[in-house]
């Protein structure tokens, strides 16, 4: 019999980008409520605690209450996309490549905390020279982004794509979490394994999907006598025997006089690069992504096919 699977929240963003993925799998039953019913609450707890895998595509106050229905009598797993989960203890995060036992970490797991977009993007940079010792205690790591329109959900989409509204936002690029105080920060400090928060400033471009993280650094203030070679070399050995985040050879990087926000919309990989001149004291860590595929459906498909793995 194929697993169960309930997107809860399959009407939103998130939501349908997972459906659209799943769409013609013949692995799994996909368990649904007409969107008419989505707030039929009977329901909803029906379809939880009828799940093998519950992937809860909500708010973050509607996730908790979303695990409060679940019955601590059963074998239910759940996948959490919003934010309420992501710093627990108690729940895997999901982000299978930041470390190599983190996949089996995953595959075990009942609950996992899916990522943010951004803080994939800036972990995916950060962690792996923390781990080798390159990036020290007390660096002021800053985390610049630009993500397309639709990691802001409904209310972005319809402000941006109808601009006969009264709040329609007609800027091409706008800068926000301007008190430096953004929900991801955390999940970036814990996660990326720094002993200090970074500055995290976000921006929206007028763009549907996609995504660039910036991680600037200064090379003279790292460890190890580290150059631009030592720490592209550390982010490859870091992600060697998967597919799903690559880093950019040098060689190729020289080559490139731009970065396209938009070039992996659509898929659910992560390229990463490290820019600079050889011999020169800066460096910036670049990471590519789509906000709505690694950096939320995408990774929420990875994470349940590891979970069925199990």
């Amino acid at each position: 019999m194929a697993p169960k699977i309930f997107i809860d929240g399959e009407h939103g963003t998130t939501g349908l980008q997972i459906r659209t993925r799943m769409a013609g799998r013949r692995d799994v039953e996909l368990l649904s409520i007409p969107e008419a019913e989505r707030r039929n609450a009977a329901m909803r707890e029906d379809m939880l605690n009828s799940a093998d895998i519950a992937i809860l595509c909500l708010p973050d106050d509607a996730s908790k209450a979303a695990v409060q229905m679940i019955s601590a009598n059963n074998n239910v797993r759940v996948i959490d996309t919003s934010t309420a989960f992501r710093v627990n203890a108690g729940w895997a995060y999901g982000f299978a490549e930041m470390d190599k036992e983190q996949a089996e970490k995953i595959r075990a797991a009942r609950f996992v905390a899916n990522p943010g977009c951004y803080p994939t993007g800036a972990i995916g940079l950060i962690r792996p020279l923390r781990a080798a010792g390159i990036l020290p205690d007390g660096y002021p790591v800053t985390v610049n982004a630009v993500s397309g329109y639709t990691g802001g959900g409904k209310q972005m989409i319809a402000q941006i794509e109808d601009q006969s509204r009264d709040d329609a936002i007609a800027a091409p690029h706008f800068l926000y979490g301007l008190p430096l105080t953004h929900k991801h920060v955390p999940e970036m400090k814990i996660h990326g394994l720094l002993d200090r928060a970074p500055i995290f400033s976000p921006s929206v471009g007028k763009f549907p999907q996609g995504m660039i993280v910036q991680v600037p650094l200064h090379i003279d203030d790292l460890s190890g006598n580290a150059t631009l070679q030592s720490i592209h070399a550390a982010l490859t050995a870091h992600y060697v025997g998967q597919d799903i985040v690559t880093v950019v050879p040098l060689e190729e990087s020289r080559t490139l006089a731009r970065i396209d926000a938009v070039e992996l919309a659509g898929k659910d990989t992560m390229k990463l690069f490290v820019f600079g001149t050889p011999g020169a004291s800066q460096v910036n860590l670049v990471a590519l992504l789509d906000n709505l595929g690694k950096g939320a459906s995408g990774a929420a498909v990875q994470n349940m096919d590891l979970m069925l793995a199990s």
